[in-house]
């Protein structure tokens, strides 16, 4: 049924007026807020995924070999979780890679079912990009190979299979791929960080936290439901509108986190890895941090604040201050107002401690440590005074967009290759919404005319869609033409996308028209 169509069964009006009775449906609701602030131990050493091996090919490609797996994961006392993880039980390594360097991924499927791995964010031929058309059967190996050319970002993997990829995210198939500036001296993002910061400041790039799980640290966070025998549970809130909806926290497959901070500026790499559940992020004192890049890259400048939004699929690095001997909580705020009719069943009003952070009695003076953030990062988007070759509406309501809903055999137009467009998107059915486009980093020109505010003035890949609201979105479309193959643009709220709210496209060279998707890849 049309999620309009159970809220009414429910009671629930669309305006989000409720009319439940004082029966068990309104008990549901009135208790349907969680508040875990005080209830975590924070007892488990926050996990750093490790850093993805590689060899060298005959090419000179990097060669990265990953292997898709079933597994059990003790996430808590009593029976292990049955999970599914890259190289590991659950969760993947960190894949690392300097903007340039070519790559080429050795990704084996030892599940029992079809399933794909997406790189989220990345620039790359439409082939290689790991959705809905590239599926790796069991027992198969996908080798994927591309040069990497975009700015230094924190991107991500995860599956992208045609109507599962919400169940195969939630068991666990997710990952950081983190691209680095070709200047960057630490290859692996392990090096020494007097050595780092000294060979980015004589590149000319910001002097900022840069070692990985020391004082440049991966956060993925998900939101998962247990059931008593501590297996995973897709739990889709009664009447919800967004899909599962979990209890607990987890911080790199780590229950009740902490992490012993001992210097005093650190950079937090923020994925919302969840499938639905918004996060507003924030400390436990209202400290405020500084919010230094988005999904595709470095902001121009530093933006201070004490709050920030990431729907699914949204990467923030933030930098933040720590005293000697303090210990302050990273934690989740009720975003009241953006939930809509169902907000409150679907996690806008709880308020959750994420992670710990214990700073050391003393923290490190190593004389090659940044103090303080640069005033100026990098280069603004620049697409705002670039000539539009097109522009387009969408509109996102009811499991489609456009009025229509995602076809695999259907390609719905084609963008010229090095050409800017403009895309209008709103969202207009009085639930939450995102929209993510593959391939390209687009520059949020206005949102209902007005200039974006700060946290949307980077490169980004996914935005939140607030209710009603207008976002222009200017991308510009670079190499990598196929009129067959195409990329996807869609909801990033997994259920949503497996339900129909996706569309695809094609890149096309000069004298190329939109072509055929192969009968192979066209299945529904």
């Amino acid at each position: 049924m049309e999620r309009r169509t159970v809220l009414k069964i429910f009671g629930i009006g669309i305006g989000g007026a409720v009319v439940l009775g004082a029966g068990g449906l309104g008990t549901y609701y009135a208790t349907a807020r969680r508040d875990t602030v005080g209830a975590i131990d924070f007892d488990s050493p926050l996990v750093i995924p490790p850093l993805a091996e590689s060899t060298v090919a005959a090419s000179g490609a990097r060669v990265f070999t990953l292997g898709l797996q079933a597994g059990e994961t003790a996430f808590k006392d009593g029976p292990a979780t049955r999970t599914w993880g890259v190289n590991g039980s659950y969760l993947g390594p960190t894949i690392r890679a300097r903007r340039g360097e070519s790559v080429q991924l050795a990704v084996h499927n030892g599940l029992d079912q079809e399933t794909s791995l997406h790189w989220h964010g990345m620039h790359l031929p439409a082939a290689m990009d790991g959705g809905p058309h590239q599926p790796v059967a069991p027992g198969a190996t996908w080798e994927p190979a591309w040069t990497v050319d975009q700015r230094a970002a924190t991107l991500w993997y995860h599956p992208h299979v045609h109507g599962a990829t919400a169940d195969h995210t939630y068991r666990g198939l997710t990952g950081l791929f983190i691209i680095d500036d070709a200047e960057d001296d630490a290859e692996d993002g392990s090096a020494d960080a007097s050595a780092a910061n000294s060979a980015a400041n004589s590149a000319g790039q910001p002097n900022l936290p840069s070692t990985y799980g020391v004082d440049d640290v991966p956060m993925i966070v998900q939101d998962r439901a247990f059931d008593r025998d501590n297996q995973f549970v897709d739990r889709i809130p009664l009447a919800g509108s967004l899909g599962v909806i979990g209890d607990e926290i987890l911080v790199n497959g780590t229950l009740g986190p902490y992490f012993d901070v001992t210097t005093g500026l650190v950079r937090l790499r923020l994925l919302n890895a969840s499938n639905a559940r918004l996060y507003n992020f924030g400390f436990s004192d209202d400290r405020r941090f500084a919010l230094i890049a988005t999904d595709g890259g470095l902001l121009a400048e530093p933006w201070e604040t004490d709050r920030l939004h990431l729907s699914p699929g949204e990467r923030a690095e933030i930098v933040v201050a720590f005293e000697p001997g303090e210990t302050v909580d990273l934690r989740s705020y009720p975003s009241p107002g953006l939930g809509g009719a169902s907000g409150r069943l679907d996690g806008f009003e709880d308020r959750l401690d994420v992670c710990r952070f214990r700073a050391a009695d003393t923290l490190s003076d190593d004389a090659g440590l940044p103090t303080e953030i640069p005033a100026r990062l990098a280069d603004a988007p620049d697409l705002a005074g670039a000539t539009v070759a097109a522009e387009r509406t969408f509109v996102l309501a009811s499991d489609q967009i456009n009025g229509r809903s995602m076809a695999m055999d259907r390609i719905d137009f084609g963008v010229r290759e090095g050409t800017v467009e403009v895309w209008e998107v709103t969202n207009d059915n009085g639930f939450l919404h995102n929209f993510h486009v593959h391939d390209v980093q687009f520059q949020v020109l206005t949102v209902d005319g007005a200039e974006p505010e700060p946290h949307l003035r980077g490169w980004k890949d996914t935005v939140l869609l607030v209710q009603g609201r207008r976002y222009r979105l200017a991308m510009r479309f670079t190499d990598h033409t196929d009129p067959n193959v195409p990329y996807m643009y869609h909801c990033h709220l997994l259920q949503h996308e497996d339900d129909g709210m996706m569309g695809q496209f094609v890149v096309l060279a000069e004298d190329e028209s939109v072509g055929t998707i192969s009968a192979a890849h066209a299945h529904p």
